[in-house]
């Protein structure tokens, strides 16, 4: 039985959307998800597996992870699972420490989401949770990253564990209809407004572009992302951005068809892991302007455009030549990106990569069906 250790799973972000890919197809008879802070429904309806226990712990603060530590204690000693998979710092630290005063001896991995281009755009309490964590990376039997970049930068940071693995995440490609001549009109970005996002960045460049090419339309979704929220419209404003040149969509559970509806997805992030968000616009055949952040360029390879972080002139400049292209460039630019997921990023090949590195470091583990591939497209954020 695999015990898996997530920070929060009531939210819609790339780890949590890759947990509940992996839970989806599971096949062990029992599997236990621990949230230190809660579990949401869309979670749980994207991960659709009745072998599935869920355990929150409600642990929102860092003055309420000690308890939550406890708990988690009694629960492996209860559960006595044959392996404990930590998805992120928090969990890390508190799963590491957990699986310790249980004494119950399964080995715990850690699963790093993060890259660390720029830990000033975290929050306190993630900063924290990195340095606890690099105090006890030491431990677990082996790490996870989901980008190479992120496992540079954590060693760098001084992250002791040599075993380590970067496995990317995996996608499902959903089915398409055969592509119609266009051009680039539509441009969107998907991510929550926080300062590792940085829309900032990208509404200045979007105010740019418009002054150059005003039939441009920008569509953006994400939490907060809407127009009763102050503090997007002020950076609007100081960008100089018309207030209705962005379709602020919000958080929305259809991104399939958001996906579709765009011609160009763009990534102005300061700091990233494995986006997702730029892989899942690929398998639509979406071509993509990101920031050279986390393994995003690395990523997109020839469907896209790298640009330095916080710079909206480069930002523009990507937009611009994408919008700038004729139909046939365009299209090979669309045909490069949902055949590069095809080839190195489907679901199958990524769950694999999980099954036999952390079957290959613990032979208890050899005979659980951690995972199998997810049959069908869901939502994705």
């Amino acid at each position: 039985m695999i015990m898996h250790v997530i920070t929060n799973f009531t939210a819609s972000a790339g780890a949590e959307t890759m947990l509940a890919r992996l839970l989806h197809g599971a096949t062990d008879e029992r599997i236990v998800v621990v949230s230190l802070i809660g579990v949401s429904e869309r979670n749980r309806r994207l991960a659709d597996n009745p072998r599935v226990v869920y355990v929150s712990l409600g642990a929102a603060s860092l003055t309420a992870l000690p308890g939550a530590i406890l708990r988690l204690a009694r629960l492996i000693r209860k559960e006595q699972p044959d392996v404990i998979l930590c998805w992120m710092y928090h969990a890390m630290v508190a799963g590491t420490l957990a699986a310790g005063m249980a004494r119950h001896g399964a080995p715990v991995f850690w699963n790093v989401r993060q890259s660390l281009d720029d830990p000033a755009s975290l929050t306190r309490s993630s900063r924290v949770a990195i340095a606890a964590a690099k105090l006890l990376s030491h431990r677990p039997t082996g790490i996870i990253y989901n980008s190479a970049r992120a496992l540079d930068l954590h060693r760098a940071y001084g992250y002791a564990n040599r075993n380590a693995v970067v496995i990317p995440n995996g996608f499902d490609l959903p089915q398409l209809a055969a592509p119609e001549p266009r051009t680039a009109r539509r441009i969107g970005i998907v991510g929550r407004f926080h300062p590792q996002k940085d829309h900032g960045t990208f509404f200045k460049a979007a105010a740019r572009v418009v002054k150059t090419h005003p039939q441009a339309v920008f569509s953006a979704a994400g939490n907060g992302l809407v127009r009763d929220n102050p503090a997007v419209i002020e950076l609007m404003t100081q960008a100089g951005l018309p207030a209705h040149a962005v379709d602020l969509r919000g958080e929305i559970s259809d991104m399939p068809a958001f996906y579709q509806s765009i011609d160009l997805l763009v990534l102005s992030s300061r700091t990233e892991g494995f986006p997702n968000v730029i892989a899942e616009a690929m398998s639509f055949g979406k071509p993509i302007v990101t920031t050279d952040v986390g393994d995003a360029a690395a990523v997109a390879g020839k469907a896209g455009i790298a640009v330095p972080a916080r710079d909206p002139q480069a930002l523009a400049d990507a937009m611009r030549a994408f919008l700038d292209l004729p139909e046939a460039e365009y299209a090979r630019y669309a045909r490069t990106a949902r055949e590069r997921i095809e080839n190195e990023y489907a679901i199958a090949a990524v769950t694999t990569k999980y099954s036999e590195f952390l079957m290959g470091l613990n032979e208890g583990f050899a005979h659980n069906k951690l995972m199998q591939p997810c049959p069908t497209y869901g939502a994705l954020r």
